[in-house]
């Protein structure tokens, strides 16, 4: 990790000695004295840096040295600055010094020192003092300090307003308030100095300062905002431009500070130091007569209303047109927050962001600005009683399909589904109906966006989107292939061959209903398609694909959501027919292996919930279930829910769990089980199959067993193919099972059921038990000594 020379350094500053250690502080002390540091000085501090942070614990500096060592802070030398600051980190105050009483030593308070004081500050108090010193920093004069003194201070207060808010007092957020009024609305409007181009001879007329410009270079009408120019800019001027930085979050979070007016809300009037008043300032001077935090909102509001004009001039540099595009997005959160605060602003500001819409919908280089107008429409569009649809279609609809690929852009959508999910389903008809579109995005990026659709899938499914929603989710990696497909299709063009027969597929106008269906921007057109092992032929080569497969893990994740929500929405008739899509899409996958064995997993364990639940089901899906479980290739393919299929239709086929259930429907059904369990134990495996698991087998028998104990008349055919079982396995190795430890376990169980079916009675009273007997509650029983027992070895174990 360290080269030889560095670990060499580390070790002997690990291992100094304290009468050393000593003389080597007497030493930096004398090194201090002098008003300029020598080399000597920096390599010491540099080296004392490096005993402090190699060793374990925390120490103190002696008292003399540690004043030395702060009045640096002061020192105009910025290294020294920083040599003071890193030391300082790794040491503790000497003894009685509070942190108020080190920041009194340092003047003028630069970025580093602020930085190191708001690091040790131990308690609310210490955060709460030094904030007051940072505030009364403020209220000293440009002309008092040096350059840019003061420019420090918003992202350290910005600092403590996000971590600890409650720092802040009502009067701190008052005179902070003001202070923002000022250097937003009142900087100043000519250009500060910067380097001249004139070489040596400039005369007074060269020196004279210029007004600021827009971006499309003409000269500034207005007041400044981040979006003018110049050669160089004032203090105020860059203390505007800190202050719209933060601006948001404070109108965001102050409200976490204040308890009420306190008297300093009644003074009204900033102080304004050589501002100058613009054409729009005249028109509003009555809000000078509003308290700050009004006062703070109305200059806000017109300084974002300044920043959207300015947006629709020309730039001529390309980092210019994304400084207004990032301004853009930051002036309508400021607007929708004000709005927020204050609903009588609502009907100043629509206008100018509808006319901002209609300017920029057309242009999706843009798209990250519309987000926040969006949000601006979700919050204030049924106040202002305008019409949304052309944001939604914009948002759900071009959105997703044209810019799927742009990462940013995703996060930045699905972040904003994800804080306005509630607002969303109440709404915005368009948001459940856009799943197919909103899950290209996860198609596409699938490790990065899967937490976000965790977190919004149960949003997106409900009665009318439930079965549609299964069969997207399950063609997921086909729809990440088709994508894929597109982009090259674009990029490359027809005449050039591809190399890839998928891409020749997806130009082909024979296959082209296949691609469009996947790549549909809505739900109502149709469950699924008809052809979906063409589409799969179509896409076999897909399958190696690292963003197909990234796709097809996520897949199984989602299935589980899916399911654990469609339960608490869905009602039997639902239900019903989502075990039927679960029975037709067993089969109808992907090929990938991984991604088929985990679907079953997947479809295998919400059969028996969804069974569970509602036990009528296998009733009214007995015809599929018991075709399913007829069909002999499903044993060898789809062991793990062929298994839990026929566990199924053994343990809830019965009079007991559904009237309708008659002996002919159990009749039908073991005919069925009976059939498949003879043919994979009478003939050889298919070739290019393995032996049927043995798990199989054994379930076959157990539902055998079990609907025999329903219907006393087929316990004579249960038991004779049981008793040939028994006889066939005796004669040595059988074709059917590979494994002598596999067959042992069959035959015993099938002599275990056999013993059973002796006694019918007995037979379903333990293959198909009551249901209090499934479920008991003797713990619960006052009158059973269950209860006492239970508490006595409860008492037992907790005194050991």
């Amino acid at each position: 990790m360290f080269s030889h020379g560095s670990e060499s350094l580390i070790k002997q500053a690990r291992e100094i000695q304290e009468s050393e250690l000593k003389k080597f502080y007497s030493r930096l002390i004398k090194l201090l004295q002098g008003k300029d540091l020598s080399h000597e000085a920096v390599d010491s501090l540099q080296r004392l840096h490096l005993i402090l942070s190699a060793n374990k614990f925390t120490t103190k500096l002696p008292p003399e040295l540690h004043g030395k060592v702060v009045s640096l802070l002061s020192s105009p030398s910025e290294q020294h600055q920083v040599l003071s600051s890193t030391v300082l980190r790794e040491t503790l105050p000497p003894s009685g010094q509070e942190l108020y009483n080190i920041s009194e030593k340092i003047s003028p308070l630069n970025s580093y020192a602020a930085a190191l004081l708001l690091s040790q500050a131990r308690s609310r108090t210490d955060l709460s003092s030094f904030c007051a010193q940072l505030l009364r920093s403020l209220e000293s004069r440009q002309s008092e300090g040096p350059t840019h003194a003061s420019t420090h201070t918003l992202p350290i207060l910005n600092t403590i307003l996000t971590h600890s808010p409650e720092c802040l007092t009502d009067d701190h957020v008052t005179l902070l308030s003001k202070k923002l009024v000022d250097w937003l609305r009142y900087a100043s409007i000519t250009q500060g100095s910067g380097s001249s181009s004139s070489g040596f001879f400039t005369g007074p007329r060269s020196r004279q300062p210029a007004p600021i410009a827009e971006l499309d270079g003409t000269v500034s009408g207005d007041f400044f905002t981040v979006l003018c120019v110049g050669q160089g800019f004032t203090d105020d001027q860059w203390m505007n431009v800190y202050s719209f930085s933060m601006l948001h979050h404070w109108l965001l979070t102050y409200h976490c500070v204040s308890n009420g007016n306190t008297t300093a809300d009644t003074d009204d009037r900033s102080e304004v130091d050589g501002s100058v008043v613009s054409m729009v300032s005249a028109t509003s001077s009555s809000s000078r007569l509003l308290p700050p935090k009004e006062r703070l909102r109305e200059k806000a509001f017109q300084y974002c209303q300044r920043l959207i004009e300015q947006s629709d001039r020309k730039a001529h540099k390309r980092t210019d047109i994304d400084l207004q595009k990032a301004c853009l997005v930051e002036a309508v959160c400021i607007l929708d927050c004000v709005c927020v605060e204050d609903a009588s602003l609502v009907y100043r500001a629509f206008p100018c962001i509808k006319a901002l819409f209609g300017r920029l919908s057309s242009d999706l280089s843009f798209a990250r600005v519309l987000l926040p107008i969006a949000q601006f429409y979700l919050n204030h569009g049924e106040m202002a009683a305008v019409d949304c649809d052309s944001v939604w279609k914009l948002v759900f609809d071009r959105f997703p399909a044209e810019m799927f690929n742009d990462n940013f852009l995703a996060h930045e959508l699905l972040r904003f589904l994800r804080l306005n999910l509630e607002s969303l389903q109440l709404r915005v008809q368009q948001y459940t109906q856009s799943f197919p579109n909103l899950l290209k995005l996860l198609a596409w990026n699938s490790p990065a966006m899967v937490d976000d659709f965790v977190d919004l899938l149960p949003s997106l499914v409900t009665t009318g989107t439930a079965v549609e929603l299964l069969h997207t989710l399950l063609d997921l990696p086909c729809l990440s292939a088709t994508l894929i497909l597109q982009l090259r299709s674009t990029c490359m063009p027809i005449s050039e061959p591809g190399g890839l027969m998928s891409l020749d597929a997806f130009r082909n106008p024979s296959f082209r209903g296949l691609f469009l269906f996947l790549l549909r921007a809505e739900s109502g057109s149709g469950d699924t398609i008809e052809r979906l092992s063409t589409l799969h032929d179509l896409l076999s080569e897909a399958v190696e694909w690292a963003r197909v497969v990234q796709c097809a893990q996520a897949v199984p994740v989602l299935l589980h959501i899916f399911f654990n929500t469609v339960v608490t929405v869905a009602n039997e008739k639902l239900l019903s027919h989502l075990i039927l899509v679960m029975l037709e899409r067993s089969s109808l996958l992907l090929d990938i292996p991984e991604y088929i064995t985990e679907t079953h997993r997947v479809f295998s364990c919400h059969l028996l919930r969804l069974c569970k639940l509602h036990p009528s089901l296998v009733v009214d899906q007995s015809r599929e279930l018991r075709e399913f479980a007829g069909t002999i290739a499903n044993v060898y393919n789809q062991e793990e829910i062929y298994t839990h299929v026929v566990w199924v239709l053994g343990e809830y086929l019965s009079v007991s769990c559904d009237s309708r259930c008659s002996v002919r429907l159990i009749t039908s059904c073991f005919e069925t089980l009976e059939a498949v369990l003879f043919e994979i134990t009478s003939s050889s495996t298919p070739l290019g199959a393995v032996c049927p698991a043995p798990r199989v087998i054994t379930t076959l028998m157990s539902a055998l067993a079990k609907l025999a104990s329903r219907s006393h008349d087929l316990i004579p055919r249960v038991s004779l193919f049981l008793s040939k079982l028994r006889t066939v396995t005796r004669g040595g190795p059988v074709c059917w099972c590979s494994d002598e430890d596999d067959l042992v376990s069959i035959v015993t169980r099938g002599e275990e059921l056999w013993s059973l079916l002796k006694a019918p009675g007995v037979a379903q009273s333990v293959l198909t038990p009551p249901t209090h007997v499934i479920t008991p509650k003797w713990h619960r029983d006052t009158n059973l000594a269950m209860p006492l027992q239970l508490r006595a070895l409860t008492n037992l174990t907790h005194s050991q």
